[in-house]
């Protein structure tokens, strides 16, 4: 038998330990800061020694590697349910309530905050964040051209790139009103966001 074969029971218990030890990571990083969390402490949140967590990540960088990669499969996984829907626009439209739900939960927020700082000053998590956010685009790209090209417009990829932008920047920037201003309407917030993303959707 190889050394590399798991059974589809160790598999499930190698993913629970994983999912264990980004969880666990997630909360050091949005209490301590990337540099402030160390393994040990990460170790502790997660219940297991420091050595178990290595067996599994490199370092702190590839634990963020996968959180940044747990992020990307939800976006592409959303954009794929999407574009199957019935009325692709109406289905975004109407998603744009949870979008923004999501953008104001202060604990994932916060994380995805310490992350991108992280980015700022290491060039190694940068990379990660980049290439995330290119495939992350360029699938949300498919998604608004498929829509527009349905409702009969021909926009150019210069077009497609500024309304991909501007949604990131929409529901990005939420994430830091959320923080500062954590008494804010949500439900006025989410029907002002759904006629701006109409709108976008909809001009000739």
């Amino acid at each position: 038998m190889s050394a590399e074969y798991r059974s589809p029971s160790e598999q499930q218990r190698a993913e629970a330990r994983r999912e264990q030890i980004l969880c666990a990571a997630a909360t050091c990083f949005r209490n301590h800061g990337f540099h402030g969390a160390s393994i040990a402490q990460i170790s502790k949140a997660a219940g297991m020694s420091a050595g178990h967590i290595y067996h599994y990540f490199d370092n702190k960088e590839a634990i963020i590697a996968a959180i940044v990669e747990r992020d990307l499969e939800y976006l592409l996984t959303l954009s794929a349910q999407l574009r199957a829907a019935r009325d692709t626009r109406e289905a975004m439209i109407e998603h744009v309530t949870e979008g923004v739900r999501r953008s104001l939960e202060p604990h994932d927020a916060g994380l995805k905050l310490e992350v991108v700082a992280e980015a700022a000053r290491n060039p190694q998590v940068a990379e990660i964040v980049r290439e995330a956010d290119r495939v992350c685009r360029a699938s949300l790209a498919t998604t608004l051209r498929a829509i527009r090209r349905a409702d009969g417009h021909d926009d150019h990829e210069g077009a497609i790139d500024t309304m991909v932008e501007l949604l990131a920047a929409m529901f990005e920037g939420l994430m830091i009103r959320g923080i500062r201003n954590p008494q804010m309407d949500r439900a006025a917030v989410a029907r002002r966001f759904q006629a701006t993303v109409r709108q976008l959707l909809t001009q000739p």
